[in-house]
């Protein structure tokens, strides 16, 4: 919508000319307006992002770096348009001519477009970093809660380990106990066929009950380990598309301000010596 409108007060200029240059120094002024306002405003909204600073926290600095990159070509946008409108000016020959930069509007801009650019350098350099150093703290908190969990699950596993054993136990002193048991369908022939076999060789039970224990054991101990493999996996793609997205947009936007700024300076030093 911004190109758009551009583009139109420039054919408006264009066009207008035969007839006495009327709506230029009209769109020349918007221009100057609209883009002097909107550097403003988009400094002021910089300004409320990094207010409070909180240097030492490194998920500020990751959350700041990102909505000043995303926000970054406000500023950008509103220096194009208001040196467009000083373009238009001078185009007409309406512009008062001043030999101190001091209180030339363009001189300022130039300088904060310069300024922006090396803030927007620092970005390319630092955001990538705390990136990968949040990645790796996401990934030792990952690793720390699957070897919990392990940890977890031969307890629990000792546990049921015992609870089993006391029942099996329970039952095979208790006949009365174990035909109620397979009559209530709690206990199916199948296990009270074994627990007869246990009856027979108490020494069965225990390596049985080990038997059990390490096969559900391995089953857990896999599916930790492929839930801890998909959240490293989650954990480093979603950093690299962040530091890529982050780096490349704050490269292209310093590039933009860098060059305007530099560009400016020169020829308007050049232009006053």
């Amino acid at each position: 919508m911004v190109n758009c409108s551009l583009l139109l007060l420039i054919l408006m200029t264009s066009s207008a000319k035969p007839a006495g240059n009327y709506p230029s120094p009209i769109a020349a002024i918007a221009l100057k307006l609209v883009g002097t306002i909107t550097i403003l405003a988009a400094l002021i909204d910089f300004l409320v992002l990094v207010i409070p600073p909180d240097l030492v926290n490194r998920q500020w600095q990751i959350a700041t770096a990102s909505q000043l990159v995303d926000r970054g070509i406000v500023p950008l946008v509103g220096i194009a348009l208001l040196f467009t409108g000083f373009w238009i000016e001078s185009y007409v020959g309406n512009r008062s001519r001043s030999g101190n930069l001091i209180l030339d509007l363009r001189f300022w801009t130039c300088v904060l477009s310069s300024i922006l650019g090396i803030v927007f350098i620092v970005l390319t350099v630092l955001h990538p970093n705390n990136v990968r150093a949040q990645s790796q703290e996401a990934l030792t908190q990952v690793t720390e809660e699957a070897t919990q969990a392990t940890s977890q699950l031969e307890q629990r596993l000792g546990a049921e380990v015992s609870q089993q054993r006391s029942q099996i136990d329970a039952l095979l002193q208790d006949e009365t106990r174990l035909q109620q048991a397979i009559e209530s369908g709690q206990v199916s022939q199948d296990q009270a066929a074994r627990i007869e076999e246990f009856r027979s060789n108490p020494q069965s039970i225990d390596q049985f009950l080990q038997q059990q224990a390490g096969q559900l054991e391995t089953q857990l101990k896999t599916e930790i380990g492929t839930r801890q493999q998909e959240a490293s996996q989650r954990v480093r793609t979603e950093a690299t598309k962040a530091s890529i997205r982050i780096a490349v947009s704050s490269l292209l936007l310093a590039i933009g301000y860098t060059v305007i700024g530099w560009m400016g300076l020169r020829r308007l030093l050049s232009a006053g010596s």
